[in-house]
C-alpha cells in the first residue's frame, strides 16, 4: 500500500472527494435536493482534481485502482448529464458509495510510475479502454436499477428507480452499444499497434489482459446479437451484461491488481 501524490492539493482533493461522497451515500434521505446536487458537484470536481494529479504528475502514475476510480468518475459524469434530462432518476446514493470506495482505493494503490511513454498511441489506447469501462459500468448501474424495478413490479411494491422500466432497459442497451464500439476500437488499436505500444513480439503474445478482453468482447457481441435476434431482455440480459463486465474488469484491473499488489511487479 502506497500513498503517492505529487502535490499536496492532490491528496487534499482525494480526501475531500471521499468524504463528500461518503456524506451523500450515508445521509441522502436527510439532505435537500439542492444540497445533494451541490455536494455531488463538489465531490465530482475534487475527484477530477485527484485523478488529474495522478495522471499529470511528475512522473504520471496509473494502475488498477486509478483505472477503477476513473471509471466511477465517468459513470458519475454520465449520471449528472442524465439527471438533468431525467430528474426523477434515483441512484446518486449508490454511486456516491462507489465513488468514495474508488477514491480511497486509489489513495492506497496509486499505481505504477511511467517515466517514459513508449508510444504516442498508448494514451489513445488507454483513453478508449477507460471510456469503454465507463460506459459498461454505466450500463451495469442501469441494469441493476432495471432489475430492482422489475422485482418491485412483480411484488406489487413501489419502485425507487424513479423512471419507467422500459426507459431503463433502453438506456442500459444504449450504454452497452456505445461501450461495445469503444471496446472494439480499443482492441483494434491494441492489435494494429501492439509492437509500437508494448515492444517487439507483442503481436503474437496472448496474455491474460488480451484473453479476458477478447472474451468480454465476445460476451457483449453475444448479448447484442441475442437482443436483436432472440429478444433477450430482463434478468437474462442483465446476467450476460454482468458476465461481460466482470471479464472486462479481469482484463486490465484484475491483471494489474495481481501484478501490482500480489506479485509487487510494475
Amino acid at each position: 500500500m502506497i500513498l503517492a501524490f505529487s502535490a499536496w492539493w492532490g491528496l487534499g482533493a482525494a480526501i475531500g472527494a471521499a468524504l463528500a461522497y461518503a456524506v451523500l451515500a450515508l445521509a441522502t434521505p436527510r439532505l435537500s435536493p439542492a444540497t445533494i446536487r451541490g455536494t455531488l458537484l463538489a465531490a465530482w470536481l475534487l475527484h477530477a482534481l485527484a485523478l488529474a494529479n495522478g495522471l499529470l504528475g511528475d512522473p504520471p502514475r496509473f494502475g488498477f485502482a486509478p483505472a477503477l476510480s476513473m471509471t466511477v468518475w465517468l459513470v458519475l459524469t454520465v449520471y449528472a448529464i442524465e439527471s438533468s434530462l431525467l430528474p426523477q432518476l434515483q441512484a446518486h446514493w449508490a454511486l456516491a458509495g462507489l465513488g468514495s470506495a474508488a477514491v480511497i482505493l486509489s489513495l492506497l494503490f496509486p499505481g505504477t510510475s511511467y517515466h517514459r511513454i513508449a508510444s504516442p498511441w498508448l494514451p489513445l489506447h488507454w483513453a478508449l479502454g477507460i471510456a469503454s469501462y465507463g460506459l459498461f459500468a454505466a450500463a451495469v448501474v442501469h441494469g441493476w436499477l432495471m432489475s430492482r424495478s422489475e422485482r418491485s413490479m412483480r411484488q406489487a411494491a413501489p419502485t425507487d428507480a424513479g423512471v419507467p422500466l422500459l426507459t431503463l432497459e433502453r438506456l442500459t442497451f444504449r450504454f452497452v452499444e456505445a461501450g461495445f464500439v469503444l471496446l472494439s476500437a480499443t482492441l483494434l488499436v491494441g492489435w494494429l499497434f501492439a509492437e509500437t505500444l508494448y515492444g517487439p513480439g507483442m503481436v503474437r503474445m496472448w496474455n491474460h489482459k488480451t484473453i479476458f478482453s477478447v472474451l468480454s468482447w465476445l460476451t457483449f457481441a453475444g448479448l447484442l446479437a441475442g437482443r436483436a435476434r432472440l429478444g433477450w431482455r430482463g434478468r437474462k440480459a442483465v446476467l450476460v451484461l454482468y458476465l461481460g463486465t466482470g471479464l472486462l474488469l479481469l482484463g486490465y484491473a484484475g491483471s494489474s491488481f495481481v501484478l501490482e499488489v500480489i506479485l509487487r511487479r510494475a
